[in-house]
């Protein structure tokens, strides 16, 4: 198995490819665990609902169709994020990760933190259903 580097990760925000401004990436998927324990046994658990969220760093464009003019409208709803490991055909080697029904509660459109920075920032989106494709 071939170690592997992200180079190319294919970011996609309510249909709007946006790979070229991310800087950062990160996905958790996860299942919570409910207590299924009974008298006389030992502690047990089954699964509950999915709790995915997704983290992911911008630098910050106010042009037309870039970040602020996708994101800024997308506080306080829900939406569809796309992530893939590398820009190149979903396969097995390639999945295709999307997010759906995911909720954005907040953004920092500015974060001028010292002059003559760049300009990231950081989303958090939360909730959702992930669903993982291989083709």
């Amino acid at each position: 198995m071939a170690i592997f580097a992200y180079k190319d990760v294919s970011i996609t925000i309510n249909s709007v490819d946006l790979s070229d401004k991310a800087a950062g990436c990160v996905l958790n998927y996860e299942i919570e665990a409910q207590d299924a324990t009974v008298f006389g046994g030992n502690r047990a658990s089954i699964a509950g609902i999915q709790n995915n969220s997704l983290e992911i760093t911008f630098y910050q464009d106010f042009a037309a169709n870039e970040v602020e003019a996708t994101i800024f409208p997308l506080v306080g709803t829900t939406t569809t994020v796309v992530i893939k490991p590398a820009s190149s055909q979903v396969s097995s080697t390639n999945p295709s990760y999307t997010l759906s029904g995911t909720y954005l509660a907040s953004h920092t459109p500015i974060n001028a933190t010292e002059v003559g920075t760049t300009a990231p920032f950081t989303l958090t989106f939360s909730g959702g259903t992930l669903a993982k494709a291989t083709s």
